[in-house]
């Protein structure tokens, strides 16, 4: 199965155009192709984690070792709080055999404790698989 490339790849997220993505994580490991993708989607860099303003979407690059879902819900409750309304979280991981790979369920877990929902999934390149996370909208 090819491997998409490009804007599309990066739109696959819904990050579109002037759009500022916060990446979190990130290491020898990640996928060069994803992070490109999605700075040509939006048309700018991505910005790591010491980035003090708001920002409109956020890569998270999660690994087994990275810790387990107590810390990946704090990194998720820090994440949101940086995030404009209705901004996207992706949460990256390697896929299912891979050195690293993290049990969706555990994301999902994570997210819930979080106040969060894991709302869709996608293959975010050759070696990564990655779960939107969005909040949870109050009924009125």
């Amino acid at each position: 199965m090819a491997v998409s490339t490009g804007a599309g790849a990066g739109s696959k997220f819904g990050f579109t155009t002037g759009q500022v993505i916060q990446e979190f994580l990130y290491d020898d490991d990640a996928d060069p192709a994803v992070r490109e993708a999605v700075e040509e989607a939006t048309g700018t860099e991505l910005v790591d984690e010491e980035y003090g303003d708001v920002c409109d979407g956020t890569l998270i690059w999660w690994r087994e070792d990275d810790g387990g879902q107590e810390e990946l819900t704090d990194l998720l409750v820090d994440a949101q709080a940086n995030l404009d309304n209705g901004g996207l979280i992706w949460v990256l991981t390697p896929k299912p055999g891979r050195p690293g790979h993290v049990r969706p369920a555990d994301i999902e877990e994570a997210a819930r404790t979080a106040g969060m929902l894991a709302t869709s999934a996608t293959s975010a390149g050759e070696g990564w698989s990655g779960i939107r996370i969005a909040a949870r909208t109050r009924g009125r």
